[in-house]
């Protein structure tokens, strides 16, 4: 017995060993099923991953082209006047996109795509806005362009009118200038003879006062009412006679102050009435000619000479 006992013990000895073998023999092959296994999924996460970044960057750039083609529009649109806040705010969510430092999964990515995608149609929109917009303009500069026209046209009309009204009005100016007529120096004694100014000369004795009469010319241009009316007497050395004590004093005329002789306020009607003026020197005259000059507010309206012996 206990040789047939010993006759199978290494038989069975035998058979563990087998099933050692065995047994380590699928724990390597299931080993190596497991690392294959491993190495695939490894590989196809790599894949993955690089397909991911590929499709991000093409995405990046899909974006900064977007933009790019949106920012053009704005510029033209905002120069044309047209309204860019609608396509401001898409740019500035294709900005913030762009600008996300997370890395994107493929369904964002294909939202993303499907985005920019539409985005194509909105700037084909607004291509055609820009279209109308310089027609627009254009249309609205033709009608500026004629408006500067029509009215640098119309300034110059005024301008010659303008001229035209000026040179009327310097005409009536000239025109409504009165003139004194029929003036006539005389001189009155002390007897209150009167001895006109003839060819002959005066004397000292004859002369007492010195009477200058005139009218004023017929004027329907000038208008009626108060005037003043001054008569200067020039001596020989053209210096005027006066005496403020006597109601003589000054008058503007050209911007320079003058001395008059003698002055009278009047109402002019166009009338024609004579006018008279007496002045009483008070000492003898210097030898020589004397000049008269009449004035009508503040321009010569007329002169004439004496002389005294």
């Amino acid at each position: 017995m206990n040789s047939e006992f010993e006759k199978n013990s290494p038989q069975k000895k035998g058979q563990g060993k087998n099933i050692i073998i065995i047994v380590l023999v699928l724990l390597v092959i299931i080993s190596g099923i497991k690392l294959y296994t491993d190495y695939i999924d490894r590989t196809k996460k790599t894949e993955e991953i690089l397909i991911l970044s590929t499709e991000n960057n093409d995405l990046n750039k899909r974006l900064d082209s977007v933009t790019y083609q949106l920012d053009l529009r704005i510029q033209e649109i905002e120069k044309l006047g047209g309204d860019i806040k609608a396509l401001e705010e898409v740019k500035s969510q294709l900005v913030a996109e762009r600008n996300s430092s997370r890395q994107r999964s493929s369904s964002e990515i294909a939202a993303l795509n499907a985005k920019i995608n539409s985005y194509n149609g909105l700037i084909a929109e607004k291509d055609q806005e820009i279209l109308e917009l310089r027609a627009m303009n254009q249309q609205l500069y033709s009608e500026n362009q004629d408006l500067k026209t029509t009215q640098a046209e119309i300034e110059e009309e005024v301008a010659q009118l303008n001229i035209q009204k000026e040179n009327l009005q310097a005409k009536v100016n000239v025109a409504s200038m009165l003139k004194a007529e029929n003036i006539s120096i005389s001189a009155v004694n002390s007897k209150g003879k009167e001895r006109v100014e003839t060819t002959k000369d005066f004397k000292n004795r004859q002369i007492e006062r010195i009477k200058v009469s005139f009218n004023l010319a017929d004027n329907k241009v000038a208008e009626k009412g108060p005037r003043n009316i001054y008569v200067q007497v020039l001596a020989p050395n053209s210096q005027p006679i006066f005496d403020v004590a006597k109601g003589s004093g000054t008058f503007m005329m050209n911007g320079n102050e003058q001395f008059y002789t003698v002055k009278q306020d009047v109402i002019f009607d166009n009338s024609g009435n004579e006018l008279v003026f007496y002045y009483e020197k008070g000492s003898d005259y210097v030898s020589g000619t004397h000049e008269v000059r009449i004035f009508v507010d503040n321009y010569q309206v007329g002169s004439k000479s004496f002389t005294v012996k």
